[in-house]
């Protein structure tokens, strides 16, 4: 014999209850099956709801009884379409059993514990029996056995105990006699000792099952819902959750109490008792293995986390004050308190100070409870001895699930880094001395991202999701966009990385998804778009909360580098083409520094400097291995080299400096580049990163340019200058030519100081020959005294500056 037991939405419709039927009819060909129901789907919640209007004197309590007899009449006609009219009967009768309830409850204007079992109890009733007769109209051997005949309780009403001795008697008894194939039972009602109708408690359908189960002490029960089994995660918050194929009956607690629906949790033990499996299937997908919960242990090279789950709505309490301290009996006249107004008690902590006691409730109770304690503590809290009790809400707690645990190191660690690293902060810690759970109290707002990035840590460790933020979608973006599109196959088979563009921006309009921008699409999506800020997009990313955020520059904006702080105050990281940041004031380049290390979160900008060269990242290398980096001479800026490579006495400057901006390789204004400001800027990033303290002030910038160059207004105006100076570009050109030299713009740091200028070049320099837009950096340092470090290659174009980006978000992801 078999236990099965369908829930609501298992039995929500016509099509799910002829599901119900056809794995009934399989089952029952083998040995007699005895199936426990829940009420049709939703009308739990309606039956209360319409209980509540009517104590309320909402008159709107008969629309909703309405709605009620409604989706019963429609399942009977659906079910049974021919020869129903008995069916019809019985339950228009039970209905207006119903109906005179609620009328009675508008009357007196109360709704007690005892009533609203017995208004509860209707929606299992009415369920079994409707199930039953369609089984019998399609000539099923089938049969309805009403479990307040059979479960015996007190008269605890909304949450009855149940007596076992009188209640496996009972069920002993009938089931001797039954010859029924199809026991239909309702699950969740039950009667006291005294003949009072009582109920189980919310999920009490599973605790019906399991109590038949055992008293029968039958081979399996079988739990049957919406879902195939119990999952790793809330599937419905993690994509990537599936479902735990064994579990033990502790770990099925576990899971169970803190808030994997899929099971009630006093469902476990009867089973555990007499060591009976229980399964967990799907309804719409029977074939599916489901969970097994049994008392067999997999494995210790398993995973040791077997699932993360949550309690939303919590509210944290905490007693504290120095009178507690070396007192004896604080504890017990708290917890007395509480269970004398039958509040439950979720999470406890208190530290070996002894100066706090930490627990968290429902969030309903809070109010209760606080009047209760600070009433009980009254005399304390007077004298000063302990504070008023204090109270935070909106909070949630998550915990990691797994009786292997304890034989793991650093689980612990893993936990709270991973949260730490995505800022979600946590307010309070438990972990019982079984190391079979470990909680963490966080706000309500991070349980998702708290939920999934530890979901990637304990079971995907395969695959890091990154979830990219970009402003600026330029020529530069574009290609990023490209790369990203390209590439993302690739890095997700062979580094597991999963990079995603969640939210794009330019100066106009913003778009964000959540999972993931179509970026075969993108472009047609700004069409759609909402209007742009920095501040606005802040708070998308701040809202959408998602794990291993990464807010990516492609500007020359200052007020874009600006919000750098804001982002990674939120532990988002920052990825900066943009090098007005790291060039500004001193202060606010080592402020970025100390937000970077404050909150374990990447800075990085490597396209400050070379595009797409490792020159930043070589520096930081050399320095952080030991060795002493003692001058720098470099070319760095692709733009100038590309305009003095391409200068010569058959060209013009002016239209030399004009292809250069065609071509991509200046700035949309081009003096930033001829001026040697960018160059300036580019020197002071390494001599920071170097460990020097300096301003861009403190750079020695010879200029080559000429004054009506440097003071134009505009573009339009610079260009001007440049027709009308040509002899002067003329003339450096010559005066290089006459020495056999090339015009390089060269910037040098040596003994804490830096300079940058135009130079001539002679023959057989690393400079001499560097061609179109490539840069090169030249590194000597105590290991490299006379043949330098060289780091030379592209460093001016959007593909290049893309593809340097682009290395610093998967250097993240590898992180």
């Amino acid at each position: 014999m078999k236990v099965l037991k369908f829930g609501g939405t298992s039995v929500g419709s016509a099509h799910t209850i002829n599901q119900v039927i056809s794995i009934l009819e399989k089952k029952s060909d083998n040995e007699k099956v005895i199936c426990v129901v829940s009420a049709v789907g939703g009308i739990t919640d309606k039956l209360l709801n319409a209980g509540r209007l009517a104590q309320s004197k909402n008159k709107d309590y008969k629309e909703a009884f309405l709605a009620i007899q409604r989706s019963h009449l429609k399942l009977i006609d659906t079910l049974i379409p021919k020869k129903n009219k008995e069916v019809v009967k019985y339950v228009e009768d039970t209905l207006k059993e119903l109906k005179d309830l609620l009328d009675g409850l508008f009357l007196i204007n109360e709704l007690s514990p005892k009533t609203t079992d017995k208004l509860l109890s209707f929606g299992e009733l009415l369920s079994s029996y409707i199930i039953t007769e369609t089984m019998k109209s399609r000539s099923i051997y089938a049969e309805r056995k009403n479990a307040q005949e059979l479960i015996v309780t007190d008269s605890n009403f909304t949450k009855a105990n149940v007596i076992f001795k009188d209640t496996n008697e009972n069920i002993k008894t009938y089931f001797k006699s039954a010859n029924q194939d199809i026991t239909i039972i309702p699950g969740f009602v039950s009667r006291s000792q005294l003949g009072e109708i009582t109920t189980l408690g919310r999920g009490g359908s599973d605790f019906t099952a399991a109590i038949i189960a055992a008293a029968l002490k039958v081979i399996q029960l079988e739990i049957w819902t919406d879902v195939s089994g119990m999952f790793t995660a809330n599937p419905k918050l993690v994509k990537h959750a599936y479902p735990i194929k064994q579990l033990s009956y502790q770990e099925a607690m576990e899971l169970s109490h803190f808030g994997a629906k899929v099971l009630y949790p006093p469902t476990v033990q009867p089973a555990l008792d007499l060591n009976i499996p229980i399964q967990i299937k799907n309804t719409l997908k029977p074939e599916e293995t489901g969970t097994t919960i049994s008392s067999e242990i997999e494995l210790l090279t398993k995973s040791p986390v077997k699932g993360i789950t949550n309690i939303n709505n919590i509210a944290l309490l905490t007693l504290q004050g120095s009178g507690m301290v070396g007192i004896p009996g604080f504890s017990k006249r708290l917890f007395e308190t509480l269970a004398q107004e039958k509040i439950n008690i979720i999470f406890i902590t208190q530290a070996s100070s002894e100066h706090s006691i930490c627990f968290g409730i429902d969030i309903s109770d809070a109010d209760k409870a606080k009047v209760a304690i600070d009433t009980a503590f009254e005399n304390e809290i007077s004298l000063h001895k302990i504070d008023p009790i204090l109270i935070e809400d909106g909070l949630s707690i998550i915990a990691l699930i797994g009786d292997n645990m304890k034989n793991f190191q650093g689980i612990s660690g893993k936990m709270f880094s991973t949260l730490g690293k995505n800022n979600i902060n946590i307010r309070a810690i438990a972990q019982g001395a079984s190391e079979r759970n470990i909680s963490a109290v966080i706000n309500n707002n991070d349980v998702k991202k708290a939920l999934n990035v530890l979901h990637e840590r304990f079971f995907e460790v395969k695959t890091k999701q990154l979830n990219v933020f970009i402003v600026g979608i330029g020529n530069v973006g574009e290609k990023l966009i490209d790369q990203i599109t390209q590439q993302h196959n690739f890095l997700k088979k062979k580094l597991k990385i999963d990079v995603r563009i969640a939210g794009m921006a330019n100066s106009r309009k913003m778009i964000f998804n959540e999972d993931g921008i179509n970026l075969n699409d993108w472009a047609s999506q700004f069409h759609y778009a909402e209007k742009s800020s920095l501040q606005g997009f802040f708070n998308k990313v701040v809202d959408l909360n998602l794990r291993n955020s990464i807010f990516v520059d492609i500007t020359a904006d200052e007020g874009v580098s600006k919000w750098y702080d804001n982002y990674l105050k939120q532990s988002i990281a920052v990825v900066a083409c943009n090098k007005i940041a790291c060039s500004g004031t001193y202060d606010n380049y080592k402020k970025l520094q100390d937000l970077s290390l404050s909150y374990n979160t990447a800075f990085l900008y490597e396209t400050n400097v070379g595009a797409g060269l490792p020159i930043i990242n070589t520096l930081n290398n050399l320095v952080a291995s030991g060795d002493k980096v003692t001058s720098i001479q470099a070319i760095l800026s692709g733009s100038l080299n590309f305009v003095f490579n391409n200068f010569s006495d058959r060209t013009n400057f002016h239209d030399t400096v004009k292809r250069a901006q065609f071509e991509g390789y200046t700035e949309p204004d081009p003096r930033i580049d001829l001026s040697g400001i960018d160059v300036a800027r580019k020197i002071l990033i390494l001599a920071r990163e170097n460990g020097g303290v300096m301003e861009i002030e403190d750079i020695d910038n010879k200029s080559f340019l000429t004054e009506a160059n440097l003071n134009s207004k505009t573009v339009d105006d610079f260009y001007k200058t440049l027709k009308a100076d040509e002899a002067h570009f003329q003339k450096l050109y010559a005066s290089a030519k006459t020495k056999n030299c090339q015009l390089k713009y060269v910037a040098e740091y040596k003994n804490g100081k830096a300079k940058v200028g135009l130079r001539e070049i002679p023959e057989g320099h690393p400079f001499y020959n560097l061609e179109g837009k490539d840069n090169i950096v030249m590194f000597y340092t105590e290991r490299y005294p006379e043949q330098p470090l060289i780091v030379k290659g592209a460093g001016a174009g959007a593909d290049v500056t893309a593809s340097g980006l682009f290395a610093d978000i998967i250097k993240i992801g590898n992180k």
